[in-house]
């Protein structure tokens, strides 16, 4: 079989230059003189070793590049001619199904003659989208090689077999339309899919969905339940979120005898050594991140210091990451000073099963409730009065400090590791749709996920009766708990909003979304309960940056604040009634009836009053909404590099730098970089006044009913008082999580691919 060829080497060298005003004269000669089977080499390298501010789009040349070898090593193994680059769509799917890579349901759904059309809408010229590090994601990461890693699939074939996959179960006389449709917008780059669905869509292994919350019960069956729970979905490429603020503390009785449990703490270490035992896929070690309330016990003996590098080892768990749950009470304690400004707000610490034993409170059905069942209204403020009948009860033992003293040992934590992740407990469970199930003032909520966008209701699964069965066999029955999936998708700013494609991209992408819930096959079972039961989805956004790059707008300026404000109420708008229409035609989800959905009440508390919101939410409560939650913003790093742009809504790291991982290290540049968008670009994470960027995020969770991984960039040496002002203001603008603080003196932090969608 032929190779590809130095004249073709020069062809798409020629053409990508003339297109990226690029002068190849040197180049030209060296291929001249080179043998072919080095020609595509010597450009590659000659490609990346000039990319940099003043020039760019030589990632455009190492694409093509890449994307020759890419077309090389398919023919090779597909036994085609390289210069055809796409072989016969029908026979990669026969034999990656028979070979056992791609799951026959693809075969079983869709005749060869609905294949054979699918092919035939498969467009290569769209492979010139890439930029090299893109490029090199996608086939390194993503791409379908048999079990020797021999490369099969490529770029465009992998975007229709997602699109096939996640279309079908759709009616036969609609499907290969939303096929193609799903197909455009994968292709053209105007979206990406989660992570695990990039990865996994079409196969026969791996499941569809990014990250999963449990609720741990205090009970010893409850924690190993989990632990087992946890390590499956790992296994399958989650990343998990687990909220631990109902197990009891350190000294508490065990079976009425005093001091004897161990806490928190030895059960989190459980959890780091099933994530580093467990790892995702055979890629890397499971990613796990716990969250406790600020008002627990343990929150100051241990639970602040398990990624620190000082003190007691044997209470450390550094492959985990924390979170720490926060009510309004807490952040007006630590802005209570005295006359001379100093601190003076006490904060209380309580065990979890102490209050619960000693404050008697309970539920409709007499289940005994504690202080994290709680959270304060917009007037009820449910949280705070428990709070304080706890505080004032002369038999309740409790841990009392300074509340400005707990803030300062979270804020050198952050300092250190990143973490912990900040959850604002009351603002999360206010803006909650769904509360309408345990009814406002019971929470609903209790914890985001690993990367913090998502906020959905969550409850403990427990086990009701173990017994024999005829045939002998040992019976767990388990009453399945509200575990958490998250859902995710996102749209490419920069490239959607480009196109004037909003409104029709949205459309196919919540249609998508919706299906993954139908399809995935989750390997514990309460999670596709949950799933199948509210039907939440998460459509995100990236390329903010670059987006405001492209448009002109400098990042610390009110004109950037109110184009957030613009640019996702839109998303809203489409997002929701994306959501109607599909309950219009396949029904709402289970639990719509009383939501704030149906009443209005969601509508009135964001201020939609204009004209198109108003027909919107008629036609809601005459048609429903097919999705419980629908919008949720991720980091959106891997999948951003992906398609050329910035991460999520971050501002840029730097304008140029080295792009790292275990396998390979290249050069970098802001996507889209010239004269122009340079001034935009030209202050980045690090230098940028962060009250600006909360600001924006601000702006941008007005409209997102669930929450946004949002990261505070600051400098080593900050004061104290200035990342607490960061963190109040952030608090006061209704924002409902932190992710990371990232200060310049950490090393890299090791994130969650799998949310990275």
């Amino acid at each position: 079989m032929q190779t590809i060829e130095s004249n073709q080497v020069l062809e798409a060298l020629s053409l990508t230059a003339k297109k990226y005003n690029l002068n190849i004269g040197e180049i030209e000669q060296q291929i001249l003189s080179a043998d072919e089977a080095s020609c595509k080499q010597l450009v590659l390298q000659y490609a990346l070793d000039r990319i940099d501010m003043i020039e760019p789009n030589w990632t455009f040349v190492a694409a093509q590049m890449l994307l020759l070898e890419l077309y090389e090593k398919a023919a090779h193994s597909r036994g085609y001619e390289p210069s055809q680059k796409y072989g016969d769509f029908y026979t990669l799917i026969q034999h990656l199904t028979d070979i056992g890579i791609y799951s026959s349901d693809l075969l079983r759904s869709y005749s060869k003659n609905e294949i054979e059309v699918l092919g035939r809408e498969i467009a290569p010229e769209r492979d010139h989208l890439f930029t090299y590090m893109g490029l090199f994601l996608l086939s390194d990461r993503y791409l379908a090689k048999d079990y020797h890693q021999n490369l099969y699939e490529l770029p465009q074939e992998r975007f229709m077999i997602i699109a096939m996959t996640l279309m079908k179960n759709e009616s036969r006389e609609n499907r290969l339309t939303y096929v193609k449709e799903a197909y455009w917008a994968l292709s053209n780059l105007y979206m990406t899919v989660a992570t695990p669905t990039l990865s996994n869509a079409g196969k026969s292994f791996g499941q569809l969905s990014s990250c999963f919350i449990d609720t741990v019960d205090d009970s010893l069956d409850s924690i190993y339940l989990n632990n087992w729970d946890i390590a499956r979905l790992s296994k399958d490429g989650g990343g998990i979120g687990i909220y631990y603020g109902k197990v009891r503390a350190l000294g508490s009785d065990i079976k009425k005898f005093k001091g004897n449990s161990s806490g928190v703490v030895p059960w989190i270490r459980l959890i780091n050594d099933t994530a580093v035992s467990v790892d995702q896929l055979g890629q890397r070690q499971g990613a796990v991140a716990i969250y406790l309330d600020i008002f627990h016990k343990d929150i100051m003996n241990g639970f602040l210091d398990l990624k620190t590098n000082n003190g007691d080892e044997r209470r450390k768990a550094h492959d985990i990451f924390t979170g720490v749950s926060i009510p309004d009470l807490f952040m007006e304690k630590i802005e209570e000073v005295d006359e001379t400004g100093k601190s003076i707000g006490e904060w209380h610490t309580f065990c979890p099963h102490q209050v619960k034993q000693i404050m008697g409170w309970k539920d409709e059905n007499g289940v005994p409730l504690g202080l994290e069942d709680f959270y304060d209204e917009f007037e009820h403020k449910a949280f705070t009065e428990k709070y304080e009948e706890a505080v004032n009860h002369p038999l309740l033992p409790r841990k009392t400090y300074r509340a400005m003293d707990v803030m300062v040992r979270i804020m050198v934590a952050q300092l250190e590791t990143g973490t912990p992740y900040m959850f604002y407990r009351d603002e999360v469970n206010r803006q909650n749709p769904n509360k309408h199930i345990l009814g406002p003032g019971r929470t609903s909520i209790f914890c985001s996920n690993l990367c913090t966008e998502i906020a959905q209701n969550m409850s403990a699964t427990t086990i009701q009766k173990e017994y024999t069965d005829s045939d002998g066999n040992i019976v767990i029955v388990r009453r399945p708990g509200d575990f958490v999936v998250c859902n995710l998708s996102s749209v490419h700013l920069p490239n959607a909003i480009g196109a004037n494609v909003l409104e029709r991209l949205i459309a196919i992408q919540m249609r998508m979304l919706d299906n993954v819930i139908d399809i995935n096959d989750i390997s514990v079972k309460q999670a596709k309960v949950t799933n199948e039961k509210f039907r939440a989805v998460g459509l995100g956004t990236f390329g903010w940056h670059h987006l405001l790059a492209l448009k002109g707008i400098e990042w610390d300026t009110d004109e950037a604040v109110q184009y957030a404000d613009e640019v996702y109420e839109d998303i809203a708008f489409y997002t929701i009634k994306a959501s109607m229409e599909l309950a219009k035609e396949k029904g709402s989800y289970s639990l719509f009836k009383g939501s704030e959905w149906e009443t209005g009440d969601y509508f009135k508390r964001k201020g939609y009053c204009s004209e198109r919101w108003i027909e919107l939410q008629e036609n809601i409560r005459e048609n429903g909404v097919r999705n419980g939650w629908m919008m949720a913003v991720a980091p959106n790093s891997s999948t951003a590099k992906i398609g050329g742009s910035t991460d999520g809504i971050d501002p840029l790291y730097a304008l140029e730098y080295a792009e790292e991982k275990k396998n390979f290290k290249f050069k970098v540049t802001a996507p889209d970089l010239n004269h122009h968008t340079y001034y935009y670009y030209r202050k980045v994470r690090h230098e940028l006044d962060q009250n600006w960027s909360i600001k924006q995020n601000a702006a941008r969770q007005r409209h997102i009913d669930q929450g946004i991984s949002f990261n505070l960039y600051v400098r080593h040496d900050i004061k104290a008082k200035e990342l607490l002002d960061l963190h109040l203001e952030a608090w006061k603008r209704g924002i409902k999580t932190t992710y990371y603080v990232r200060s310049t003196s950490q090393t890299e932090i090791e994130e969650c691919e799998a949310c990275h969608s």
